[in-house]
């Protein structure tokens, strides 16, 4: 992963002071709160319902073991004990206290971390697929690409104030898993005219109020010129995206009253002045940064192992947990294991700072000290030898970290909702205990199969309903929660949007909901067929039905 040089230390240490004295100033009544409130956006502080929340950048997902036990010490003594994952890949906590930001900062930057540009109207964090780099079906490791766009948006002079937040995502897998398709740009590793490997380039994708899958903008675009091509969409969107209204001023907007030939066309005015500039990669720069994702030191292992074979056969939790929870590896004799942080009970996306520790010390152990962070709100152990996995399993277990629901109905994507956001309309993390509770017999989840249900508590989307097979999203009805429930959402490669089956539910009835859906499909579902497929095949309405049938 990427090691920090003097001058990001130095920059660092110059954001950190130069913050310390803004809250200083702030809490002695030198600065308003107007003043105050893009200072502090530009580090990642938000003012949430109960107390400030603190979003730290987690670049394309990948954490050290030493980072991690840093995010562990900070949870323990500035917050509350935890911490939570996000669909950005990223980290935040929800109670830290305002003055003690700038010393967490400090601690952040020990470690080489921080919020920069995790909030406001900038570029955010980039992310990537979790298999990045160890994935068997890579075209190539899209890490690199993701450090290169890093490096050049942080402190962008001319991006630090766009209309809107600006979100891009980047996929070299044949899965995605980056939900590549609803950011504001989305880029596609993908194989030239020539078989030489460049980008193909969406935008205008995104969630929120409107929910809209990205465009193509670049066919292909060669990777000396991923920057420039980037750079003509964000200028085009930064002159032109509207700044009068903030529900209109996301990229998705701006192609979609422009026209997507018209915003090509636009793009590529400004792509034709730029194209060849100071900003072009050269094959030494690509070179630099793909040398800080080389692999680590893999032995040479047989798949199978005696001591994966023998346990598989005699412990059935381990099995389950072994068909669930890992994957493939490029690399014979090593398996990619995912921690599947939905354990009933506790938030989706929420880890304990002892938890943290101990997933430390299970990267030193098992993986190379690395952790990745999913955008389903899992954390992932890239490079398990096969041998070792029956001991990770039972390390995991002992810290109540074992769940082997990972892409299950219970495996859901839930933003903190009402419990903790100004902005929700309703709670998000009942919901998802009370449909944990309903379906807690694994027979039965594992027979239902694969089935994402993403839960947001206001349309913000923060919980991706809009992608999720099922979305559940929390809305007001004079003054009470209600929640809408939408079907046929994807983020994979062929991304879909949900459609609302009807009129909302109180909270009490979404286990029961939920449940109708389930029965509809494994009633109508062919052999192997998923829910998504099978929604695809036999449309809303047989749901609709279930759901709104009156009892006899």
């Amino acid at each position: 992963m990427y090691q920090y040089d003097k001058y990001d230390h130095q920059m660092l240490a110059d954001r950190v002071a130069q913050f310390r004295d803004q809250t200083a100033r702030f809490l002695d009544g030198q600065l308003a709160d107007g003043e105050f409130l893009p200072l502090r956006l530009q580090n990642g502080l938000y003012i949430q319902r109960l107390a400030p929340m603190l979003r730290i950048a987690v670049p394309y997902g990948m954490l050290s073991s030493t980072q991690l036990r840093k995010l562990a010490h900070i949870a323990r003594y500035y917050d509350k004990g935890y911490a939570h994952f996000t669909t950005r890949q990223n980290v935040q906590f929800n109670w830290p206290q305002l003055e003690e930001v700038p010393d967490i900062l400090a601690h952040l930057a020990e470690v080489e971390m921080h919020a920069i540009q995790t909030s406001g109207n900038c570029i955010r964090n980039t992310t990537t697929d979790q298999f990045a780099g160890v994935a068997p079906d890579e075209l190539e490791d899209s890490r690199p690409y993701c450090e290169i766009i890093r490096q050049w948006s942080t402190f962008h002079p001319e991006f630090a104030f766009l209309p809107r937040k600006f979100k891009i995502a980047v996929c070299g897998t044949k899965v995605d898993q980056a939900a590549t398709q609803v950011h504001d740009i989305g880029i596609y590793l993908v194989k030239g005219p020539g078989g030489d490997v460049g980008f193909r380039i969406l935008a205008g994708g995104g969630l929120g109020r409107t929910p809209v899958i990205g465009q193509e903008v670049f066919e292909f675009v060669e990777k000396k010129h991923l920057l420039t091509a980037l750079e003509a969409i964000l200028r085009v969107y930064n002159r032109e995206g509207r700044r009068d209204n903030k529900y209109k001023a996301r990229i998705k907007i701006l192609v979609k009253e422009t026209g997507l030939d018209a915003f090509r066309a636009k793009v590529m005015d400004e792509w034709s002045v730029i194209k060849d500039s100071q900003l072009t990669l050269t094959d030494e720069e690509i070179s630099r940064c793909k040398a800080y994702f080389v692999d680590p030191p893999y032995a040479a292992l047989d798949d199978r192992p005696e001591a994966l074979a023998k346990p598989l056969q005699s412990n059935v939790l381990f099995a389950n947990w072994f068909e669930q929870n890992v994957r493939p590896h490029k690399k014979s004799g090593y398996a990619i294991a995912t921690v599947c942080l939905k354990e009933t009970g506790v938030a989706p996306g929420d880890v304990t700072d002892t938890q943290l520790e101990h997933i430390a010390d299970f990267a030193d152990k098992y993986s190379f000290g690395e952790i990745r962070v999913t955008h389903h709100q899992n954390i992932v152990l890239a490079d398990v030898r096969q041998e070792d996995l029956y001991a990770l399993f039972q390390d995991l277990q002992s810290q109540s970290l074992a769940s082997h629901n990972l892409g299950l109905i219970t495996d859901m994507i839930c933003c903190p909702g009402g419990d903790f956001c100004a902005l929700a309309n309703a709670k998000s993390i009942p919901i998802a205990e009370a449909v944990q509770r309903r379906f807690d017999n694994f027979q039965r989840i594992k027979e239902i199969g694969q089935m994402n249900i993403n839960i947001s508590g206001c349309m913000n989307a923060c919980g991706h309903h809009h992608v999720g097979n099922i979305g559940i999203l929390g809305v007001d009805k004079k003054g009470e929660e209600f929640y809408q429930i939408s079907l046929g959402g994807s983020s994979k490669n062929e991304a879909s949007l949900g459609k609302i089956i009807g009129p909302s539910f109180a909270q009490e009835e979404i286990p029961d909901v939920i449940e109708k859906i389930v029965d509809v499909y494994t009633a109508q579902r062919t052999s192997g067929e998923k829910f998504i497929d099978t929604y695809n095949r036999i449309g809303i309405e047989p749901f609709k039905e279930s759901v709104y049938a009156k009892a006899d």
